[in-house]
């Protein structure tokens, strides 16, 4: 089972070129699954950037609208798009639900977590995907904004051998208090006996593994050094059998298409056994 993670950088710079760099990498990888960030939604022409790509992959959608886009929406100027995050998946989704990520009034712009129970041959398979607060500073919204994801993946991973998987846009370093507490190997884990392995942590040493980085030209260099602030976590120990093992794993989208970045953020590709 093939699986990406990808914040898809909303409709901020050349985001008409950027969809179809998005497609031509997304349609090399061949995903089986797919969670995406910052998906834009045009209310006015009833446009969605994730049902589209559903539909040139030949993928189901699953989409989720942030209650509240209005802070996003100042940021372009344009009242009538959406923002929010999606599901792509190569089978049924069967189940479906959201999650609003607690945040303090000052920083809250309506980040969610999505959950989509897919319908795969092998069983089901407990799908998430998040977009955390950005702030650098912002550390400790994130630790709370993980504990409420932690029992939202708990609430939904029962009644099937796949352990759950967990992507999205974090926004933290993978040494950070949100990733080690999200985790639960490094701490105590929020639920009681959930744990999740970090996907990367099986790529091969020294592989490149920044997905933030300020070689992309839509980072502004002086955000910081490039790091890896997007994740494929699956939930531990593997099913009975090996249901949920990292086979391998590698960023992707990580340079221009046809002269064109694809998005400020480049996609991980995990491969689980299914």
């Amino acid at each position: 089972m093939r699986v990406v993670t990808w914040n898809l950088w909303w409709r901020f710079g050349p985001w008409a070129e950027r969809q179809k760099a998005i497609l031509a990498v997304l349609r090399e990888l061949r995903p089986d699954v797919v969670g995406l960030q910052e998906v834009w939604a045009d209310r006015t022409t009833g446009e969605n950037l994730a049902k589209w790509l559903g539909a040139e992959l030949d993928l189901h959608c699953a989409w989720a609208p942030s209650p509240a886009p209005e802070r996003w929406r100042r940021r372009i100027a344009d009242d009538s798009v959406d923002i929010g995050n999606a599901v792509l998946s190569r089978w049924p989704v069967t189940d479906r639900a959201t999650l609003r990520l607690p945040a303090p009034e000052e920083l809250d712009d309506g980040r969610l977590a999505l959950y989509a129970r897919l319908d795969a041959p092998g069983g089901a398979v407990p799908f998430f995907t998040t977009h955390l607060t950005s702030p650098l500073h912002a550390s400790a919204v994130r630790v709370q904004q993980v504990r409420a994801l932690a029992e939202f993946v708990a609430e939904r991973r029962d009644g099937t051998p796949f352990p759950p998987v967990v992507t999205g846009d974090f926004n933290a370093w993978p040494d950070s208090d949100e990733i080690r507490v999200f985790g639960g190997t490094r701490t105590a884990p929020v639920v009681p006996g959930q744990v999740f392995f970090d996907a990367w942590e099986y790529a091969e040493p020294g592989a490149p593994g920044a997905t933030w980085s300020p070689e992309n030209p839509y980072v502004h260099p002086g955000l910081g050094p490039g790091v890896r602030v997007d994740y494929i976590h699956v939930g531990g120990p593997a099913g009975p059998d090996g249901e949920g093992t990292v086979r391998g794993v590698q960023r992707a989208g990580h340079g221009p298409v046809d002269g064109v970045w694809p998005s400020d953020h480049a996609a991980v590709v995990a491969d689980l056994q299914d």
